[in-house]
């Protein structure tokens, strides 16, 4: 293609940016394949713009803001790849753009806040509660309690919090907050965290939130790697647009909400989302069966020298630990066994999608905040029922092996604490990663024992 790449602009088709109704906190790329994506595909959505803000970097606000937040979605299949235009986002701000974020919330028109920030963005201690003792934490309570009005704010619950002020001030009325991160019951965690933070700022708002935020539980799926040169590429040779904020994404996308929105939301069930009661069981099935296998890929699939889920899922060694991770798992799903078969088959399609450059140390980051929640209720599962799997200890094996050094390098949140749980001697690694797991069965300790003397013959050889 010859001459200079045009760039995303809204004036070329005249599409004006929909009124912002919607408020989104972590601005990466799973918000945009995905809550993103289901606002431009509902049939309301020229009613429902979305404000969206960054996380720690404002890098992301800064590039969209010069292509009018507009953005292209490439998704990735077997058959080629197939560029979208998204236009829902109407405006993007820094994570420190707290006027604007004060402003939104004040705003009437608001109606729903969804938030994409990671396990590790919800501030909580190692008991569920919010961590009071983490400094920024802390900062962010005597900001608000100093000022209310203006404190500056640096953490999710902290920001929540100052919205919240905000709109009680404004009398804006009810709205509803949805989670979409990866872990059970999310919008209890949020619900719980934000609580806690507006008691120590301000008791009375306690009651305010109560009456006035619902707080909705989903179950989220959609792969989203890191974008590319080669993405950005194959959006200027199908498109001829310089778009430096491709979003790659599979074909496949779930959304499954549960719980109120007093004030009204985008038309998301037209456009594929699912709206029940509870969203438990469809939370444990993915949360083990594709989480859970992601995460046993990226600690052991790594360490047998892959980089890619594709890689990885093609190696026979680690295929036939993820079935037998899936096996464990299954085991304790209440599910119909023919819908968890249909599902761990669409989990092999889309694990084999070779165009779906899904790394695993992407995967691997956190794991502190992940291994617990995956890999722990399925051994203690087992262990009620008398048994042990090695099918499911050899998540929490590859983990160590991981912490020890061996395979995609350790990014962390907690990662002193966690590295110094591995250090020493196999036998010792074992018994205090175990123990911090709250897991305490010497057959465990032994499977995990023998599993991580083969992952570490492996990194040695």
């Amino acid at each position: 293609m010859s001459g200079p790449l045009r760039p995303l602009d809204r004036r070329r088709d005249g599409r004006p940016p929909a009124p912002v109704r919607l408020v989104h906190l972590g601005l990466g790329n799973f918000f945009r394949a995905h809550a993103a994506w289901y606002t431009e595909h509902a049939p309301d959505a020229t009613e429902w713009g979305y404000a969206a803000f960054t996380g720690r970097s404002p890098a992301a606000a800064v590039a969209l803001g010069a292509q009018d937040s507009l953005y292209t979605l490439l998704v990735r299949g077997p058959d080629g790849a197939r560029p979208e235009v998204v236009s829902s986002l109407s405006a993007v701000h820094a994570a420190d753009d707290m006027v604007a974020l004060r402003a939104y919330f004040a705003s009437p028109d608001l109606a729903v806040v969804t938030a994409t920030v990671t396990e590790a963005g919800y501030c909580r201690s190692s008991t569920g509660d919010l961590d009071t003792e983490s400094p920024a934490v802390r900062d962010d309570i005597a900001a608000l309690v100093a000022d209310p009005v203006a404190g500056v704010v640096a953490t999710t619950p902290g920001r929540m919090v100052a919205g919240l002020l905000a709109r009680r001030a404004a009398d804006a009325g009810p709205l509803a907050v949805v989670s979409n991160d990866n872990l059970p019951d999310n919008g209890a965690v949020m619900a719980k965290v934000v609580g806690q933070l507006a008691t120590a700022v301000d008791p009375t708002l306690t009651g305010w939130i109560e009456n006035n935020v619902s707080f909705v539980t989903t179950v989220v799926d959609r792969i989203t790697p890191r974008t590319t040169d080669e993405d950005r590429t194959e959006v200027s040779r199908q498109l001829g647009v310089d778009d430096p904020e491709v979003v790659p994404t599979e074909p496949f996308t779930e959304w499954i909400l549960a719980g109120d929105f007093p004030s009204g939301r985008p038309a998301w069930d037209d456009a594929g989302a699912r709206f029940v009661q509870d969203v438990r069981p469809f939370e444990q099935r993915k949360l083990w069966l594709l989480n859970g296998a992601h995460s046993l890929m990226a600690y052991a699939g790594s360490i047998r020298g892959h980089e890619t889920v594709a890689e990885a899922i093609g190696d026979p060694v680690v295929s036939g630990w993820v079935e037998q991770w899936w096996r464990a798992a299954c085991a304790h799903l209440e599910l119909p066994a023919a819908e968890l078969d249909d599902y761990c088959a669409s989990l092999r399609d889309r694990f084999g999608n070779a165009a779906i450059r899904h790394l695993l140390a992407q995967i691997a980051a956190d794991g502190s905040q992940k291994v617990p929640i995956r890999a722990v209720p399925v051994i203690l599962a087992g262990l009620e029922d008398g048994r042990v799997d090695p099918g499911a200890t050899r998540l929490v094996a590859g983990w160590i092996a991981h912490l020890r050094g061996h395979g995609a390098s350790v990014s962390d949140v907690r990662a002193d604490e966690v590295t110094d749980l591995a250090r020493g001697t196999s036998d010792e690694a074992v018994q205090r990663v175990l123990s911090w797991l709250g897991i305490h069965d010497e057959r465990v300790r032994q499977t995990v024992l023998r599993q991580v003397a083969e992952l570490d013959k492996r990194a040695a050889g």
